[in-house]
């Protein structure tokens, strides 16, 4: 299965604002969007999610929802990605459909091989560089996400996630982690989109020029 290498996190404090990103974030060429809406009754989620479901379906965009697992099966989304303290991926896999992926939130080694361990389809390494007040994980950056793949060497995607911008992507990638999770830097100028794009996808194709 191939993981997008550009997953927009959406942004929105309202389920309207919510829906618009999303929309943006598709006509702009996202690949693949996660939809994450905190701190809203199950209800809520739901609409938003069969909301979201129309538009990315619409523009052939992947859908992942983000740590409701059971809505993710009801929306048919294109899989769930849990947050450390959300429903074992274990457990998770036994709900969903076998064709939904799951992502995992990583922040440490240990974290990555457990997630591993529970057969995870990517693992998403953050933070990258502190963005959050409420987040307490140790912030990664190039050193951080270089020792981890090294020392994991899996053939399971790591999505960087974490205050990235393009101007950080080379050197993301060049650690070993094989694409981004991006969510305020989008949110601010969809257009944006299309250099993240290039960016990521010229990885790919320095590797095929190469082999010539």
């Amino acid at each position: 299965m191939v993981i997008s290498k550009l997953h927009y996190i959406s942004q929105g404090n309202t389920a309207e604002e919510q829906i618009e990103n999303i929309q943006k974030a598709c006509s702009a060429g996202a690949e693949l969007v996660q939809l994450n809406f905190k701190s809203v009754s199950d209800e809520i989620f739901l609409k938003l999610a069969k909301e979201a479901r129309e538009i990315t379906a619409h523009f052939q965009t992947r859908l992942i929802i983000n740590s409701h697992y059971k809505i993710a099966k009801e929306v048919k989304a294109d899989g769930v990605h849990l947050e450390k303290t959300d429903t074992c991926p274990t457990i998770a896999r036994i709900h969903v459909f076998t064709w939904q992926i799951i992502g995992g939130t990583a922040n440490t080694v240990q974290d990555c091989e457990t997630l591993l361990e529970k057969q995870v389809d990517y693992i998403s390494l953050s933070p990258f560089r502190a963005i959050d007040k409420n987040n307490t994980s140790p912030v990664l950056g190039l050193n951080g996400y270089k020792e981890i793949t090294e020392a994991l060497k899996s053939e399971t995607p790591i999505i960087g996630f974490g205050g990235i911008t393009t101007e950080d992507v080379k050197g993301i990638l060049e650690t070993g982690v094989s694409g981004v999770a991006v969510s305020e830097e989008i949110t601010k100028n969809f257009d944006i989109i299309k250099t993240f794009n290039q960016l990521l996808n010229a990885s790919s194709t320095e590797e095929k020029r190469h082999t010539f």
